[in-house]
């Protein structure tokens, strides 16, 4: 079987630190930890770095420092994985769905300047499978009515804005590590903020509520352990001296695979100009005749992993029952995008072979 996407890194590459970690019996808050939360201080350029189990306890961080209650709304990117929507929720805060650019996948701007109403509380952008493509435009309407900017960067790490890097750029960016990410810890995450106004209570609330007072702990909140393990840890160092490099050869896969199979009518995400696209998902618009879910049965008869792009959050089955609010854009991606294979040595030329064989 031809996967979706490999992890970029070997067991070889890490079982040295391994041996050392169970050596010395400091399996968390250790020495690797702070180094990668340093390393992706530094590759980011945000101000702060705050490690934890994965994007979706990041997104649900964010909102509780901002202090979200029942009642809030939020305004969300609908085309996404359904964890953007389910922190909110949970919350007991309104998700309102805005609707996406039949292009970049991204959030439409003026979709959400229309949804902008005195409850709301915070704006969710979803770098669509990476793609950060129209978040500058996103953050000025969010500043100019002083709302926070939650960037749900967990396809993204890698990618950038005229010259930014996501992570520096929203108030809130949250990063995935999930095993289909670029950069993988196996699970994890990860919050950076561009301003230090919330660095001192994401301290507190990621520390079960501790803060040091005179060389003591005091528990001057409730909060959580969230944290990343050193194993993790080691893992996530290792990637991210080589981020660079990886996106470049996606770049290059995406480019190859857009060669042979524009022709036939696919269309491919499209990526604005300034904008780095880190290819974690490489995902195109089926042909009309074609029906995406047969295309994917057959695919998968011939070896090849395949599978929809993302998901229509309004469309799922408990937010369109509660809130009946399916947008348009994102159901029609959600019922007509394809995710190719994408990684270092995969067989381009098979793929669209047996693509081409298929739809003709």
């Amino acid at each position: 079987m031809i996967k979706l996407i490999k992890p970029y890194i070997t067991y070889k590459e890490i079982e040295n630190e391994f041996k050392d970690i169970f050596e010395s019996g400091w399996f968390t808050k250790g020495k690797n930890v702070e180094k990668f939360r340093n390393s992706i201080k530094k590759y980011t350029g945000a101000n702060e770095v705050f490690l934890t189990t994965s994007a979706t306890t990041a997104l649900w961080t964010c909102l509780k420092i901002i202090g979200i209650k029942e009642g809030d709304e939020i305004l969300v990117s609908d085309f996404s994985f359904p964890a953007t929507v389910n922190v909110v929720e949970d919350l007991g805060a309104k998700p309102v769905f805005v609707d996406v650019s039949l292009e970049t996948f991204n959030m439409l701007p003026e979709q959400l300047i229309s949804k902008i109403t005195k409850k709301t509380r915070a704006v969710i952008f979803v770098d669509a499978l990476g793609n950060p493509s129209g978040i500058d435009k996103i953050k000025e309407i969010c500043c100019e009515n002083n709302i926070p900017l939650i960037e749900d960067a967990a396809c993204a790490i890698g990618s950038s804005s005229n010259g930014i890097k996501c992570g520096a750029i929203a108030d809130f960016t949250c990063f995935s590590f999930h095993p289909r990410k670029l950069l993988t810890t196996g699970e994890g995450g990860a919050i950076t903020v561009t301003k230090n106004d919330y660095t001192e209570a994401l301290n507190i609330k990621l520390n079960h509520g501790a803060k040091v007072l005179n060389g003591k702990f005091d528990f001057i909140d409730y909060g959580y352990n969230f944290r990343m393990s050193e194993l993790q840890a080691v893992m996530g160092i290792k990637q991210i001296e080589k981020l660079d490099e990886i996106v470049k050869e996606r770049n290059n896969i995406k480019n190859e695979f857009e060669k042979n199979l524009n022709r036939y009518g696919f269309i491919f995400q499209k990526v604005k100009n300034k904008i780095m696209h880190n290819i974690q998902s490489l995902v195109t618009i089926v042909p009309e005749k074609i029906n995406r879910d047969d295309l994917i049965k057959v695919l998968k008869e011939k070896g090849i992993e395949t599978t929809l792009g993302t998901y229509c959050l309004s469309g799922l089955t408990y937010y369109k029952e509660k809130y009946n609010d399916v947008q348009k854009n994102s159901y029609y991606l959600e019922k007509n995008t394809l995710t190719l294979p994408c990684y270092d040595g995969v067989d381009i030329n098979y793929i669209c072979n047996e693509i081409k064989e298929i739809i003709q």
